[in-house]
């Protein structure tokens, strides 16, 4: 059967390696939520996964309203990057006040000028896990988003250069006081997929390996891989990967699935309840995704399960629930009352459960 072991493969992995492996082969960036009282677990889930799964660099990076682009610096750069940028900038080795502006004042003579230059290397670790980044200040989220789309961000410190198989994962609590991470609508939009890790949906790696446990590990900086643990072989490779982007190119969709597609589409743009509808951006990540996870099924064409389940993924985080105020009924006439009393239980999930009650083609 078309895609039998990457297909094999994906039965073998968690929800999490899946999501992770998904966006690597897409080389995209996904948003990752949870409860709160989870969160420091599953941060150190995602570390383990990295590592284990990918072999690739990792940090987890702690973020708070007072944390600036030069502290990102400090915390995600890779091992032989902060070692080389210790030993050519002594006077930034001690640690950097998370309320300094990410920008130089002209005025500002207390330390030697650090002129950026540009590196012939990528210095930044391959999967990046900001912990609470839905805290981060708006700069940050923006500075992130040059890094996410660019793969390169000018700091005061130096220059932060991606590699090409980067991964960046806001890790934000979700309950159900607060249902939308508030993260800007453009980092929003260029984040691929979301997924939404419950408390039962268990820590494979963490319950097997004590490695990243309590007191052995910063959870706010890079994490050194200790000389004496033993790793197993990572599960994924970089052909992994190219197998998975070489047969999602190659996905058939028939006319049948292709109307499904823009029906959901339309209706999302349609909806009162959708403030800003849908970017032509989700639009094509939508298509895009469904064509990633049917090799992962097993087969070259998409089915209208697999649209819904990529509609779910694409779109969730990308739905901003409309306020009463600015409800287009209003202009006709409507009761701000009424309207209130309509979108009071509105959530991303009751829209795209409405709007996935289409009548799927057969």
């Amino acid at each position: 059967m078309y895609g039998s072991n990457l297909a094999d493969t994906a039965r073998r992995l968690s929800d999490l390696e899946v999501a992770l492996f998904l966006c690597l082969a897409a080389r995209e960036h996904c948003l990752i939520e949870t409860t709160s009282n989870c969160i420091n677990d599953l941060a150190k889930e995602l570390a383990l996964i990295s590592w284990a799964t990918f072999d690739y660099s990792y940090s987890i990076v702690e973020c708070s309203s007072s944390t600036s682009a030069e502290d990102v610096y400090n915390e995600v750069l890779s091992p032989d990057a902060r070692a080389n940028h210790r030993a050519t900038r002594p006077w930034l080795n001690t640690e950097v006040s998370s309320k300094r502006s990410s920008y130089k004042s002209f005025g500002d003579t207390s330390k030697p000028p650090a002129t950026p230059t540009p590196l012939t290397n990528h210095n930044v670790v391959n999967i990046v896990i900001a912990k609470n980044f839905n805290l981060a200040s708006d700069d940050l989220q923006m500075h992130i988003l040059q890094l996410m789309r660019s793969r390169e961000l000018i700091t005061e410190s130096g220059i932060l250069n991606a590699p090409e198989e980067f991964l960046f994962i806001p890790l934000v609590a979700r309950d159900s006081d607060h249902p939308q991470p508030p993260l800007k609508k453009h980092l929003l939009d260029n984040l691929f997929i979301s997924h939404f890790h419950s408390p039962g949906d268990g820590y494979s790696h963490l319950e097997e390996d004590d490695y990243l446990s309590d007191g052995q590990i910063s959870t706010s900086s890079v994490v050194h891989k200790s000389e004496n643990h033993t790793k197993r072989s990572a599960t994924l490779r970089q052909k992994d990967m190219a197998q998975l982007r070489d047969s999602s190119a190659s996905v058939t969709t028939s006319a049948e699935i292709a109307r499904y597609i823009q029906d959901i589409v339309v209706f999302l743009r349609l909806s009162r309840a959708v403030s800003g509808g849908v970017s032509a951006k989700a639009n094509i990540e939508f298509s895009r995704f469904a064509e990633l996870l049917a090799p992962l099924h097993g087969i070259d064409f998409l089915t209208p399960s697999i649209v819904a389940l990529a509609a779910r993924k694409v779109f969730r985080h990308r739905i901003i629930v409309t306020v009463p105020g600015e409800d287009r009924s209003l202009q006709y006439g409507s009761n701000i009352h009424a309207v209130s009393h309509v979108l009071a239980e509105v959530t991303a999930d009751s829209i795209l459960d409405g709007v996935l009650a289409l009548e799927p083609p057969l």
